[in-house]
Order: C-alpha cells, then structure tokens, then sequence
C-alpha cells in the first residue's frame, strides 16, 4: 500500500481560508446561514472553518451544528456489524434558512443525499449548498456537486482520500491512498 500526499499543513491551512472567503464572499455576515458538519468527518472541517470565520474574519453570527446520517443511508443494513451512530447537535432553526454542509470528500454522493433526508427533520431550508475539501469528481453515483472546494482530485475506485486532521490523528494534511 502506496500513500501520496494531496495536501500538507499549509496547503491545508490555505484551502481553509480560500473556503471560508468564499463563504463570507456568498453569505456576508451569516444571519440567514447556518453551517452543518456531516458525521463524523465533515464534523473537524465545520468545527474548524467556523473557528477561521470567527476569529481570523471576526464573523460574529456563525450557528454550527453537527448531524448525523447513520439511518439515514441506503447501505445502513447492508453490513454485518452493529452500527454505532455519531450525536446530531443542531440546537437552533433550519427552517427558511441558508444551509451549508460540510464534509471532508465528496464521493458518490450518497452521503449527501442522506443528508438531505435527514435535515428535513429540523425543518425546510432556504438554500441548501455543499462545501467539501476533497472533491472525488469521477467517483458519483448521485448527480450532486459541491458550490465549495478545496481540491478536485483525480482518484481511481482502488484509491481512496485520507483526510487528517490535528484533532483527531495530529496533522493536518490529505492522503491518496493505493488499496
């Protein structure tokens, strides 16, 4: 098994800022907006670009929640083992509101479509969009595509993105994989 570094430290630090420019450049002060982490990964890129927003681009209003998508997907039953869902903390309303999920990769999609089911259980959106750090853009199975990047990546099926951060493997960078 092979490893190919995508992102290091600073590029990631870069993506981070690029990222949440682009959210202030669409969302101005974030008093319609609220940012979803999708469980469990997308959890450490929401937790951190709303960290940037706040203290690096002084943002005052940015709602953060956390949602989990465990029962939600269409494979939960396929597996053998018990299935351990994460915690959904989204302690304020989704309805009417601009919402951006937020995940590490986008693969096929199909996280973000049981995102999309599970959500409607807070409410109706305004506006849903999707900011990833890793787009897998050859990889879909469902027509869904991020409004935000970090990187496209070029990854054949028996590769597969790693994405670390400080939090929770202590670096931050991005792994292309060799199965």
């Amino acid at each position: 098994m092979s490893q190919k570094v995508l992102l290091n430290s600073k590029e990631v630090n870069i993506a981070l800022h690029r990222l949440a420019c682009q959210l202030i450049e669409n969302h101005d002060d974030f008093s319609d907006t609220v940012l979803i982490g999708i469980q469990p990964r997308g959890r450490f890129l929401a937790d951190r670009l709303a960290q940037v927003l706040s203290k690096d681009y002084k943002i005052k209003n940015v709602q953060l929640g956390h949602l989990d998508i465990t029962f939600f997907r269409d494979d939960f039953r396929r597996g053998q083992k018990p299935l351990e869902a994460n915690t959904t903390i989204i302690d304020f309303i989704v309805e009417d509101k601009n919402v951006v999920f937020i995940d590490d990769v986008l693969y096929t999609g199909r996280s973000i479509r049981s995102a999309l089911t599970a959500i409607q259980s807070f409410g109706r959106p305004k506006n849903v969009e999707l900011l990833t750090l890793i787009d897998r853009r050859f990889s879909r199975h469902l027509p869904i595509q991020p409004n935000y990047r970090g990187r496209q990546v070029d990854a054949i099926d028996n590769q597969r993105v790693k994405v670390n951060w400080v939090e929770n493997e202590g670096e931050d960078a991005v792994y292309l994989i060799d199965k």
